[in-house]
């Protein structure tokens, strides 16, 4: 009787996931709008729960320490951004494949793409991991780290680095889900992490002053956490197709076509945000207060660009699941849509950040010098956030076609030949202030719009003529 009775009640917690958590969706069918939107909203609050991991790092260790602490915790977690950028980006390449094999109904192809990513990201996420903690300190000395921070950035990437495997788990199992058409599931694993982050954040760092080390233990613990219970939800939940043990393996022809498509986007995200890195290194050498006040500005920027980041991610599945199936005008009107909702979000930042800056960058630090300087530099990096809704839409509909070369030779342009170099000369014309500096990012991105809009042209015709030759 106990062993019936707990069959019964295994069952009943099989159809409780099914049902409550996993909302798979066809993207094939139904309003392009409404669909985007389904999609893109779980993905937004995701994003947006997962960017609060380092924004309550740096929110906590402003209201309860010094500058110095703060711009150790600006500095590590963009050198993490880095290495989590890197792991979006490869992990894309697992949501592509799966996603083409789902529109298409091949769901055997799914499952061994299931089994490829997780026997192929265990292995680069042990990689990355060894690579951090060995070059921690090497790393912060590179960036150039203000001397009154040393010790703490010390501290935050040796820690934070030995989350690098939770990192790379949650990601790999989120991009599974997205890849069947779940944004929807992956929100609850960040909502949990971001909780106990927070939490984890207050009582380390404001009650056992432990600094931005407390910060990173909250960080690599949240995470550590919310990839568990993940774990736990896929394997009691399950797929609607066959999937076994067997299933988990590396299939040689699989791993290279999703690093083919992943490799890409993630040496597009290295690259940029290794610019971001250069450019902390320039700003590193104007001292404390502007290291503090460049952090302070690309939190903002992280939070401000997560719409059209979760919309471009939206289009990205869509287009793959659509370019599956063969729909090449529900694949347009998707990248069209997707530049709507983008630019609602993009122009609402701008101009609130125009007008009164200081409400946002004082969020995250007491310090007036801080506070004055990041503003300036807000005023002209949040034009960028206009700009972008059209390049991160047009990137991702090009990625969704398995086609995410062209996204990073855009990127590498006009990151390295404009972004950098004009950072560099705008700090040298005026070395007293970020204001100028600010300007960079837009003038950057709109070179990398007009490369796409030219060659959205020229691919169009090459794209119609396949879909009516199939």
């Amino acid at each position: 009787m106990p062993d019936k009775m707990n069959g019964e009640n295994h069952s009943l917690v099989r159809l409780f996931l099914k049902r409550g958590f996993m909302k798979e969706l066809d993207l094939t069918k139904g309003s392009v709008l409404k669909t985007l939107l389904q999609f893109a909203v779980p993905f937004l609050i995701a994003n947006l729960l997962q960017a609060l991991y380092g924004g309550a790092d740096l929110f906590v260790v402003g209201w309860f320490d010094d500058a110095a602490s703060v711009a150790a915790v600006a500095i590590g977690s963009q050198v993490m951004q880095t290495i989590t950028g890197i792991i979006l980006g490869l992990t894309t390449g697992t949501t592509v494949v799966i996603a083409m094999a789902t529109g298409a109904k091949n769901y055997r192809d799914v499952a061994t793409s299931i089994g490829t990513s997780i026997c192929l990201f265990a292995s680069v996420g042990l990689f990355l991991t060894l690579i951090m903690v060995v070059f921690h300190n090497y790393i912060a000395v590179l960036m150039h780290t203000p001397v009154e921070a040393m010790r703490d950035a010390k501290h935050y990437l040796l820690i934070c680095s030995i989350g690098i495997p939770f990192i790379m788990g949650y990601n790999v199992v989120c991009g599974i889900l997205r890849g069947l058409g779940d944004s929807k599931t992956p929100l609850y694993f960040v909502a949990l992490a971001c909780v106990i982050n927070i939490v984890f954040d207050v009582v380390l760092v404001g009650f056992c002053h432990l600094r931005a080390a407390g910060a990173a233990i909250a960080t690599a613990s949240s995470q550590g956490i919310s990839f568990l219970t993940a774990l736990w939800f896929l394997h009691k939940r399950g797929f609607h197709f066959p999937f076994s043990r067997r299933d988990i393996r590396l299939s040689p022809i699989l791993s290279r076509r999703i690093f083919v498509l992943g490799a890409p986007i993630a040496l597009q995200d290295a690259l940029v945000n290794v610019s971001f890195l250069l450019i902390t290194v320039i700003v590193n050498q104007m001292g404390v207060i502007a290291s503090a006040a460049l952090g302070v500005v690309e939190k903002i920027i992280v939070f401000a660009m997560l719409p059209p980041m979760a919309i471009s991610s939206a289009v990205a599945t869509i287009t793959a699941q659509n370019y599956g199936a063969g729909l090449l005008l529900r694949m347009k009107r998707c990248l069209y849509s997707g530049i709507g909702m983008a630019l609602i979000f993009g122009v609402s930042v701008c101009v609130y950040s125009q007008f009164l800056p200081d409400t946002l960058t004082g969020i995250f630090t007491k310090d007036p010098a801080v506070i004055a300087m990041a503003s300036e530099y807000l005023r002209g990096y949040s034009i960028d956030c206009i700009i972008v809704s059209f390049v991160f839409c047009i990137n991702s509909y090009f990625s969704g076609q398995g086609n995410s070369l062209f996204p990073m030779i855009h990127s590498i342009i006009a990151t390295f030949v404009f972004r950098v170099p004009l950072s560099y000369l705008f700090g040298q014309i005026d070395s007293a202030s970020l204001h100028l500096m600010g300007f960079a990012p837009p003038i950057s991105t709109f070179v990398s719009l007009l490369i796409c809009i030219w060659y959205i042209r020229r691919t169009n015709r090459k794209l119609e003529y396949k879909f009516r030759s199939l």
